[in-house]
């Protein structure tokens, strides 16, 4: 993995988790036709389709509540964005799913390594623009500009930022 490990990190992993548990399937699955191999992908075309239900664990009887599984897949892709400045706060998906607040509408696709041309020449740049790529919303604007430090694969980032011996 070549990110930072922070909050925003944690609610990727939260969506992803979402839909794994709704859908009853990983991540990827290589069994799988194209469109479907991998879940994220297959998520966000139903999605588009306006077909999400369809995203539902084949083992669920067809008694379920649609509603919910639509607000839980909504905050899945929600927490799920290519930029972690547009992903939601924690506070905000427990608002979200406990219905105290309702789902922001998804404009943007989530992200996947294979959306973008990733270049890992650096530790610290951050991918400014990447949060209204594709969007007619945006949600965080920032000015910050990135840092430029060259990688070195022979010495490992996190020992450098928790320091040797701590």
């Amino acid at each position: 993995m070549r990110g930072h490990l922070t909050e925003k990190a944690d609610v990727f992993s939260f969506g992803i988790s979402a839909l794994e548990i709704v859908s009853g399937r990983p991540t990827s699955d290589s069994n799988l036709e194209g469109e479907k191999m991998y879940l994220l992908e297959w998520a966000w075309q139903l999605h588009e389709k306006n077909s999400i239900v369809e995203l539902a664990d084949p083992r669920l009887s067809s008694d379920f509540n649609q509603e919910e599984f639509k607000r839980i897949v909504g905050i899945a892709l929600l927490c799920t964005q290519t930029s972690p400045l547009s992903r939601l706060a924690m506070s905000r998906v427990v608002a979200m799913l406990s219905g105290d607040v309702e789902v922001s509408t998804v404009t943007s696709r989530p992200g996947y390594l294979t959306d973008t041309d990733w270049k890992f020449d650096d530790e610290y740049t951050f991918m400014t623009g990447l949060a209204t790529k594709g969007s007619d919303m945006t949600l965080y604007n920032s000015s910050a500009t990135a840092s430029q430090s060259p990688v070195d694969a022979s010495k490992p980032i996190l020992p450098r930022i928790l320091g040797e011996g701590s």
